[in-house]
């Protein structure tokens, strides 16, 4: 009874074609704008986790600091709630020094004569926070600390980045949930159209005694079909439009800390996601269309 009824839901989607074909093009145009939606909600997380795990708050330390002061600041840091313990660099003037000359010719001519006497740059300590929302506070708080010069960690700029990319992820989010809606809305229609031309035959189906279950199946396995169909091009626009757009961007947008997430695996489990939304889309809107409009 169940394959019987299948079968129906398969044959009606292909018996009503005109309206199979116009609920499939609407899903198709939302499903697209979905993966886009999603393709970019999951890149802006992947940007904010990247600013988030290379943010790094440089402590500046006071020339005059002893030893003993240095240890005293570090067990300070320790001890404050969002520093990652294990994150701690120390680094003295001559490293920082060194680590400036291997990185540029001109920083290595410049600070080739210096010596531990005549280097003006201060020992630091390299910090990363937890919570990046809070570094401004975290870093006020190390500022305080007796010995410490200044601290810096690109202060103003990243607050901001962090704050318009949060914004993009929730519009991103809010507008997959309006486009699913959008999705279900077409198909219950769809199937509220199916419905009223296949009257004659749901009466007929219910003076033979046919169950609620019989009468429902064949309509929730059209959604059900309608939206996998209508998930053919979305995937499509997944699986080759995004690995096109990585390789000719080379897996970065405007600068190498935007980059992209690698179209492997992530352009199969998205699209795998699609094709399940569809589905599951396809055959809520069919269940409410059916139980709303057969009264059963």
């Amino acid at each position: 009874m169940l394959l019987r009824s299948i079968k129906d839901g398969v044959r009606s989607v292909f018996r009503n074609f005109s309206l199979s074909t116009a609920s499939i093009l609407c899903s198709t145009i939302t499903l697209i704008l979905v993966a886009v939606a999603m393709v970019l909600s999951a890149n802006v997380d992947n940007f904010t986790k990247k600013i988030e795990d290379d943010m790094t708050i440089v402590v500046f330390l006071d020339s005059k600091a002893t030893k003993e002061e240095v240890e005293n600041i570090k067990t300070q840091i320790e001890n404050l709630d969002n520093i990652d313990e294990d994150e701690i660099v120390y680094k003295t003037k001559a490293e920082v020094k060194m680590e400036m000359q291997s990185e540029s010719a001109i920083f290595n001519t410049v600070m080739g004569d210096w010596n531990d006497d005549t280097n003006p740059l201060k020992d630091t300590f390299q910090l990363k926070v937890k919570d990046i929302e809070q570094i401004n506070k975290t870093a006020k708080e190390i500022e305080k600390m007796d010995k410490v010069s200044t601290v810096q960690y690109g202060e103003g700029i990243v607050e901001k980045m962090v704050g318009a990319f949060k914004w993009i992820e929730r519009i991103a989010y809010g507008t997959v949930l309006a486009l699913i809606l959008v999705t279900i809305f077409l198909i219950i229609n769809t199937i509220k159209l199916t419905i009223f031309s296949r009257q004659k035959e749901i009466e007929i189906m219910r003076l033979v005694g046919a169950s609620n279950f019989v009468i429902k199946t064949p309509f929730i396995v059209e959604g059900m079909f309608l939206g996998l169909i209508g998930s053919v091009i979305p995937v499509l626009v997944v699986l080759f439009g995004y690995t096109t757009l990585y390789d000719v961007t080379k897996g970065y947008l405007f600068s190498p800390i935007i980059q992209l997430i690698k179209p492997t695996p992530f352009i199969y489990y998205t699209s795998g996601i699609i094709i399940l939304i569809a589905m599951i889309v396809g055959m809520i809107g069919s269940a409410r269309a059916s139980r709303k409009y057969l009264k059963v």
